[in-house]
């Protein structure tokens, strides 16, 4: 049995009002590709991105994916999983970063989240375990004095990194309701602290949704969204607009600093696709359907 037809077999039996189960229990998951746009090194960059959205069984002692999770029933959650990609190019040489968040299926709370980074110069690597006692950081550089693991204090509410962009789909309901403003406690993404060389630390977050839903053109199409304003105590302002209809997709976002974007992406293609039966050579020609490059064409 498949691991997507085991956490089946785990999950309750869904009611015909249940708009979650019914999209995210179907053994497939949601790719969406995106232009990239940002700074490096005092310069603007372009590249691609792409998030990957898919509920997968988590262990909720060890905080890992379980492959066989009908031998592991008890302690087996269900999660939903977002690996967020940014491959982007610098001069001679190129960035190929990814976020991985893991939140809860009921509150969409963080379990943990990690970072890698590779480009030329060296790795990066960093993960982030939600627990009782606190948040457990492992930051592993090779830079000198980057390297280090520390717990920082739990906050109640708090959203972490990248969960930012899971907490504003609503996927069981809406954060905000409409015109509505709320501030957080926050935890910066690693994409922004590893680009600034920065140390994790606690700040704020003031999200506010827009009154009405605003029209939207991307290279993905024309979207009826939802709007969220961003302010953040790191001198960041951003914007997230998600899809009006349901299942809320991620349809664009932006963080500047002052008049510096420094991380944006703009739908350019959505698939739903079990991508991890995908290797197979030519079938790298669906990365078009993306929006996304294709290695090899002309």
């Amino acid at each position: 049995m498949s691991p997507a037809a085991a956490l089946l077999a785990l999950l309750p039996v869904l009611g015909s009002g249940d708009a979650f189960g019914e999209h995210w229990y179907d053994g497939r998951a949601e790719l969406s590709g995106y232009r990239w746009r940002g700074t490096r090194y005092g310069e603007p960059r372009t590249g691609e991105a792409v998030a990957i959205f898919v509920t997968e069984p988590f262990s909720a002692a060890q905080h890992v994916k379980v492959d066989r999770p009908g031998e592991h029933a008890g302690e087996v959650v269900t999660v939903l999983k977002l690996n967020l990609v940014r491959d982007f190019q610098t001069g001679i040489y190129d960035y190929d970063t990814m976020s991985s968040c893991f939140v809860d299926v009921e509150r969409f709370g963080a379990l943990k989240l990690s970072f890698s980074s590779s480009e030329w110069c060296g790795n990066v690597y960093e993960e982030l375990d939600v627990g009782p006692q606190g948040l457990a950081l492992a930051v592993h550089s090779y830079f000198q004095g980057e390297s280090a693991t520390k717990t920082l204090p739990a906050r109640a509410d708090a959203l972490l990194g990248d969960q930012l962009f899971v907490w504003l789909r609503g996927l069981r309901a809406l954060p905000l309701a409409p015109g509505e403003t709320r501030t957080f406690p926050y935890l910066p993404d690693a994409f922004e602290r590893r680009l600034r060389h920065r140390e994790a630390a606690w700040t704020d977050i003031e999200v506010a949704r827009a009154a009405e839903p605003v029209a939207l053109v991307l290279p993905a199409g024309s979207f009826s969204a939802i709007e969220y304003r961003l302010t953040a105590g790191d001198g960041r302002t951003g914007r997230v607009r998600v899809e009006e209809a349901y299942p809320h997709r991620l349809l664009d976002w932006t963080w500047a600093r002052g008049e510096e974007q420094l991380d944006s992406g703009e739908l350019t293609g959505s698939k739903r696709l079990k991508y991890w039966e995908l290797q197979r050579q030519g079938q790298e020609a669906l990365r078009a359907e993306l929006g996304l490059s294709v290695p090899g064409a002309r």
